[in-house]
């Protein structure tokens, strides 16, 4: 398909623990992308008291804890699974919130211990507010990763990367490099949805480790700053006008 599309879903139903790509979406206006970030784990200094949005510094997160960049999860809406893996702990799957199991929270966190630094806040509990997503804004806001940007990072680096590691919701390909950093403040039209695009996001130590690895092997924030003059990649989007997405589906920049 010619033109700027869409080209990859992905979610993370459990803040800064696993990503899965997902076909299709369904986006409401106001709201996050569906099952994403529905979930987050507080560490033993948090402050977060069970109520409302909480900002990352609240949570076990992979800027802390780079292991947590490589586990993969793959989640079962209907059956309330979420089942995670990484290449240095066994498959593991939970159902979060159900009550008559409580106890799958726990196995959670005695499973990612051991990919958590041991030299920040260990994670404490899994938690949940209904209605709230924890995304890293203080509104609900989708993620939008320009590939021909993440290619200039490449290339300032020199060395391959995977565009992973920058946790986007939608990747999307047929711009030129950094030309998202010019849409703040207006719309984007992707198929029948509409975004309004609210800010840059800038980027943290999480986005050196490899997410097939969870090591640190790239500075990327180096590459950011040294190459492009600033520390951003990707912008995050609210949905203004909802609707079904597909991958492929055409983008068109509004006035």
């Amino acid at each position: 398909m010619s033109g700027p599309r869409v080209a990859a879903f992905w979610r993370h139903p459990i803040k800064s623990h696993g990503r899965e790509r997902v076909a299709r979406v369904t986006l409401a206006r106001g709201q996050a992308m569906p099952w994403d970030r529905c979930w987050a784990v507080t560490h033993e200094a948090t402050r977060h008291d069970g109520t409302g949005w909480s900002p990352c510094r609240e949570f076990s997160i992979g800027s802390k804890s780079p292991g947590l960049q490589a586990i993969e999860a793959e989640s079962d809406r209907q059956a309330g699974t979420v089942t995670l893996r990484h290449p240095e702990r066994p498959t593991l799957t939970i159902r979060p919130d159900d009550p008559d199991d409580p106890e799958d929270a726990e196995r959670f966190i005695g499973w990612v211990r051991p990919i958590s630094n041991p030299d920040r806040a260990r994670p404490a509990q899994l938690v949940r507010v209904e209605g709230t997503a924890m995304t890293d804004t203080d509104f609900p806001s989708l993620s939008l990763i320009n590939l021909a940007s993440h290619a200039a990072v490449e290339a300032e680096l020199g060395q391959a990367l995977s565009p992973l590691r920058w946790r986007g919701n939608i990747l999307f390909e047929g711009f030129a490099p950094w030309a998202e950093m010019r849409w703040i403040g207006k719309r984007l039209r992707l198929g029948h949805v509409e975004m309004e695009i609210i800010e840059p996001i800038q980027r943290c130590m999480a986005t050196t480790a490899n997410p097939e690895t969870g090591q640190r092997d790239a500075d990327t924030l180096g590459a950011l700053n040294r190459g492009f003059g600033h520390q951003d990649c990707g912008v995050y989007a609210r949905v203004v006008q909802g609707g079904q997405l597909h991958e492929g589906d055409p983008i068109e920049v509004l006035a």
